[in-house]
């Protein structure tokens, strides 16, 4: 059985740093691309962020490229979500996912495997 557990949000002020982390059981990371996604109250599940298989290259949604960065570590079956410079618009549910995809580019219907979610709140 596969999951993805997510961890590391909290209640930040703008301009604050997080660092979220996702780790999997029930697969091997390093045969998987990761991503990270967000959703806040009433809208859509959004792209934030990916890493792929191999070669670890990364892809960023405009809105956070800059600002937020992906690692994995496949020795620890993880991976990380790093938050810099936090704006109040960052504010939402953030998930991490598994694709088999090379390169997903962002598709959530390319993801085959998620995780429940860790709350991000920025306060202005």
């Amino acid at each position: 059985q596969v999951q993805l557990v997510e961890s590391g949000g909290g209640l930040v002020q703008a301009g604050a740093s997080l660092r979220l982390s996702c780790v999997a059981s029930g697969l091997i990371m390093s045969s998987y691309t990761m991503g990270w996604f967000r959703q806040a109250p009433g809208k859509e599940r959004e792209f934030v962020g990916e890493v792929t298989w191999p070669g670890a290259s990364a892809y960023y949604a405009d809105s956070v490229k800059g600002r937020f960065a992906v690692s994995r570590d496949n020795d620890k079956n993880s991976v990380y979500l790093r938050l810099d410079s936090l704006k109040t618009e960052d504010s939402a549910v953030y998930y991490c996912a598994a694709s088999t995809m090379f390169t997903p580019w962002g598709r959530p219907d390319l993801y085959a495997y998620w995780g429940q979610g860790t709350q991000v709140t920025v306060s202005s």
